[in-house]
């Protein structure tokens, strides 16, 4: 009997797993050679447009070069501060304690052309700042950005205690006036500063209790006044426009000064701290005493600077300007990711691929995988050039960039690399569910720019709305760019480009949920249609 030995192929079937779709894939795009060129172009875009806008921000300073940088302060903590006030102090010795009376505190601001209304005798606009500042300090030294701690009245905020430039606790609400007055005390102990505050001077209220490490043995403490800048129409809002600012001034109004650990009989001095700009031209910037009673009318803020230059007169920027066209750049990349599948339907190709791979969500996870990687491995780059030599440029023009930690960088770099590469693979999932290359590449632009567009301008003349724009749509992932904090302390146009509606991560997520949901409906509607 013959025996006939089976048939081998003289190769080895080849495997059929995840990986190897995914090569499969890969090659379809890159073998496409306009894909590739226009992923190119996208970075291209981003960087070209972001990096051509330093020569226009250069002319932000008026003639202002890195001398204006250079004249920033910077707090404790590194960040960049405004440090401008009146104060009347003595030094302090070791322990001891500040103690006064709070009878009033009233406001001006210098109006812009064409106001009509009510003026001071010093020609100014009555009104005071919601956050106009008089109250007590001790503070390291007069040098603007040393660690302080504050008590304080406010315009519209009542008491407060301050310290550090960033730190901000509330005391007893309501406005200061000569019926309602505010007792305020601060006492130290070492490096620890507590503030109280009282409505009648004898049953006093504990606010809070801070630390400033490295105080040397004596310090500054005395009485100070100071007012932002007044924000005159709708501005600041969110995404809107119109109006401006102008420079106001505060006066305070103190008795019943007890100063204890100071020297016996010392007088009390003021200066101005922190000059700038605008506000030195405010008049009628010093104290008066007479008796135990100090009036002081200072000008400027002791807070930190907020991105986009609203509460301050430096010429500032963030690490992230001049990504301002990754807009553009996402639209292209979308036009791609959602091409990535059209195709296929309109060449008929999808046919083999699925023949070739019949379990279709596997498919479509080697095409989501592609994109994404393509999208991010490109994009990578393309932020850190932006982000790196757009601030290096920044500043050569002058522009103080705020400083932010190496993590915020990574943030902002890794974040906008996974942002077009979310955006890509939604794309390409709206393109999987519409199938017709038309329709999906326009659903994509309308998704992506139609909220960009309402939440970045008054178009739809609500700041609330334009808000919700960067909440709940797909442009909500752009909060990824953001590198510098708000503070509620602080009055600024926190909108775009410098600030969003959610946190950096919190934003991102939301695209990433728009991908997820979209995916899922793409896998099912592919198992359950025709090729």
């Amino acid at each position: 009997m013959t025996t006939i030995a089976p048939y081998r192929a003289p190769q080895q079937a080849g495997q059929d797993g995840f990986w190897q779709l995914a090569h499969a894939e890969w090659t379809k795009f890159r073998t496409v050679r306009g894909w590739l060129i226009a992923a190119i172009f996208a970075m291209v875009l981003i960087d070209g447009l972001g990096l051509a806008l330093v020569d226009a921000g250069g002319g932000v300073g008026g003639g202002c070069r890195a001398s204006c940088a250079a004249a920033v302060p910077t707090g404790p903590s590194g960040e960049a501060v405004l440090d401008s006030f009146y104060y009347v102090r003595q030094p302090l010795s070791a322990d001891g304690s500040l103690t006064v009376r709070v009878t009033s505190l009233t406001g001006e601001y210098q109006p812009q052309g064409g106001y009509v209304g009510p003026h001071t005798p010093s020609g100014l606009a009555s009104k005071l700042v919601p956050w106009a500042k008089a109250g007590i300090v001790i503070q390291q030294s007069s040098k603007p950005g040393s660690a302080y701690a504050a008590m304080m009245v406010t315009g519209q905020h009542g008491v407060r205690m301050q310290y550090d430039y960033t730190g901000d606790i509330a005391g007893l609400p309501g406005q200061v006036s000569a019926a309602s007055p505010r007792w305020l005390r601060l006492t130290r102990s070492g490096d620890t500063i507590i503030g109280y505050d009282s409505a009648d001077g004898r049953h006093w209220i504990k606010v809070s209790s801070v630390q400033l490490p490295g105080l040397p043995k004596t310090v500054l403490a005395g009485m100070f006044a100071t007012s932002p800048l007044y924000f005159q129409g709708n501005f600041p809002s969110y995404a809107q426009s119109g109006g401006g600012t102008s420079p106001s001034r505060a006066t305070g109004v103190f008795d019943n000064v007890s100063l204890l650990g100071g020297r016996p009989g010392g007088a009390w001095t003021g200066e101005f701290v922190g000059s700038s700009e605008r506000m030195d031209s405010m008049p009628g910037i010093g104290f008066h005493q007479a008796g135990g009673r100090f009036t002081i009318t200072g000008t400027g803020d002791i807070a930190p600077i907020v991105g986009g230059g609203t509460n301050t007169n430096f010429v500032t920027g963030t690490i992230a300007d001049h990504l301002v066209a990754v807009i553009f750049g996402l639209l292209v990349l979308a036009v791609i990711g959602a091409m990535f599948i059209t195709t296929e339907y309109r060449r008929g190709m999808i046919r083999v691929t699925l023949t070739a791979s019949p379990r279709r969500g596997r498919m479509l996870a080697a095409k989501a995988v592609v994109i994404g990687l393509v999208c991010f491995v490109l994009g990578l780059p393309t932020a850190a050039l932006a982000v790196i030599a757009g601030s290096a440029i920044s500043r050569s023009r002058g522009i103080y960039i705020l400083p932010v930690s190496w993590l915020t960088q990574v943030q902002v770099i890794v974040g906008v690399a996974a942002l077009l590469a979310v955006a890509a693979v939604l794309a390409m999932a709206v393109g999987t569910i519409l199938r017709r290359s038309v329709v999906a590449v326009a659903t994509v632009i309308v998704m992506f720019l139609v909220p960009y567009v309402l939440g970045d301008t008054s178009v739809l003349g609500s700041p609330a709305l334009s808000e919700w724009m960067f909440r709940v749509t797909p442009v909500a992932a752009f909060a990824i760019q953001q590198s510098v904090p708000a503070y509620a302390q602080v009055a600024g146009q926190y909108g775009p480009p410098e600030y969003f509606a959610l946190a950096p991560w919190a934003g991102l997520a939301v695209l990433c949920a728009y991908a997820a949901v979209a995916l899922a409906l793409a896998t099912y509607l592919l198992r359950r249609r025709d090729a």
